[in-house]
């Protein structure tokens, strides 16, 4: 099974993704995005930083090719071994911040991450949502994105809300408000009545 943690910078994915891989137990593959290969973890530090400005559609390729590359060295060979992969982001994150947010057309990039994942959404998506003034005030990091502020972050969000409409089949919902706790509950009641 192949499960994604998305939302707006500041929801809790990180802390939900790796409190998820401990409750599943050994076997699970933890990855995050980018990242998980030399090569992503390399754009990722590009990508992280706040000195770095780049067009766009640049931003969208480099993304790309991080997650092409953690798909074929990580992702497919740990479900082909029957392991199961917790990913904090994967593919929607590239439709909410470069289709949606950044303009290039939730579609387009669809289309285009699609080709570069040859198919391979995750089985369920937990979409964390919280308000984006909450987000920014929770984030803990000064990266790039986070450093472009409250309106970034509510174009992530309307994007976030169009994909769990596109994609119900596979995107669920779960208020990150509240306790640690509290959100992980609701993380594991998803996650298990996918699971049945």
């Amino acid at each position: 099974m192949f499960i994604s943690l998305e939302g707006v910078d500041g929801s809790g994915k990180s802390t939900q993704a790796r409190l998820l891989v401990e409750a599943l137990g050994e076997g699970t593959v933890a990855i995050r995005e980018p990242g998980g290969t030399d090569a992503a973890e390399r754009i990722r530090e590009l990508l992280a930083d706040p000195g770095f400005e780049i067009d766009p559609f640049a931003e969208l390729l480099l993304f790309s090719a991080a997650r092409a590359d953690l798909v074929s060295r990580v992702i497919r060979p740990a479900l082909e071994a029957g392991k199961v992969v917790v990913a904090d982001r994967f593919a929607d994150s590239s439709v909410a911040y470069q289709g949606g947010a950044r303009g290039l057309g939730t579609s387009h990039v669809l289309s285009l991450t699609d080709t570069v994942i040859d198919g391979l959404w995750p089985d369920q998506t937990l979409l964390l949502k919280v308000e984006p003034e909450v987000g920014l005030g929770r984030a803990e990091s000064d990266d790039r994105f986070e450093a472009e502020g409250l309106e970034l972050q509510r174009a992530v969000a309307e994007a976030y809300e169009e994909i769990a409409i596109v994609a119900s089949d596979r995107v669920v919902v779960i208020d990150a408000t509240g306790s640690v706790e509290e959100v992980h509950e609701r993380v594991m009641e998803a996650v298990n009545g996918a699971r049945k």
